[in-house]
């Protein structure tokens, strides 16, 4: 099933996909419209043009691919299913997803993963083939990220204050060295073969979507980031 997105306002558009029949949907000339594929499960939709933010919002299964750039609050909420994007994804990529995968191809803007969180047995997995911005997986409480800096020359493929407030979870960087301004509730280390193994099957995805080399994905070092459970994060509520 295709459905021209051209001059087609958001709520016309969405109502199309979620009442639709046909499992397998391509919306063409979309235009920035917002929410497609809210609370989606079970269909498999293909974008081509630019969908506006909160894209798979709250989605439940199924798989969204974006041939071409997404705007911000892609997967937010998200609890199942696959969001391929092959271009670039604004902020917040992944905002509070409890589950479900997210592959961008290249950029992400600036806190992605920020509050992602696993939930009851379900892993949320960002990957970010590009450079990610500030503030990557702020309050982070669990699941994986994964930033590869394919394409850069920067040393740390992120920018400041990476895993500011994280307690849970874990961030793989590619790269020639650690970015200098770590906040004090995250470590640092080398991955170690074990830390890789556990990402081994991720990369293996990331590759054969996108078409990567894996040899040069694993030509670089990997670094793993955790919660320091020395200075660990202290939340800025009180509760009575």
């Amino acid at each position: 099933m295709k459905i021209n997105a051209e001059n087609k306002h958001f709520q016309d558009l969405n109502n199309e996909v979620r009442f639709a029949e046909d499992t397998e949907i391509t919306i063409e000339n979309c235009m920035g419209q917002r929410y497609i594929g809210s609370g989606m499960s079970g269909k498999h939709l293909t974008i081509n043009g630019i969908p506006g933010n909160d894209l798979g919002s709250y989605l439940n299964g199924g798989t969204i691919r974006v041939n071409g750039n997404a705007q911000d609050a892609t997967g937010d909420t998200m609890n199942e299913g696959e969001i391929i994007i092959d271009g670039n994804s604004g902020d917040a990529t992944g905002y509070a997803m409890r589950g479900g995968k997210i592959f961008v191809r290249r950029n992400a803007g600036y806190r992605a993963g920020i509050h992602m969180k696993a939930y009851q047995t379900h892993h949320p997995l960002l990957i970010i083939g590009g450079e990610a911005g500030s503030f990557l997986g702020e309050y982070q409480a669990g699941g994986t990220i994964i930033v590869l800096g394919l394409d850069s020359d920067k040393k740390a493929p992120v920018g400041s204050l990476c895993g500011t407030g994280m307690h849970g979870g874990r961030i793989y960087l590619r790269g020639e060295e650690l970015p200098p301004d770590l906040p004090k509730q995250v470590q640092a280390a080398p991955a170690t073969p074990e830390d890789m193994a556990k990402i081994d099957g991720w990369l293996d995805e990331f590759c054969g979507i996108f078409g990567v080399d894996k040899k040069e994905v694993l030509s670089k070092n990997f670094f793993v980031l955790s919660p320091n459970t020395k200075n660990p994060y202290k939340s800025l509520y009180t509760f009575n």
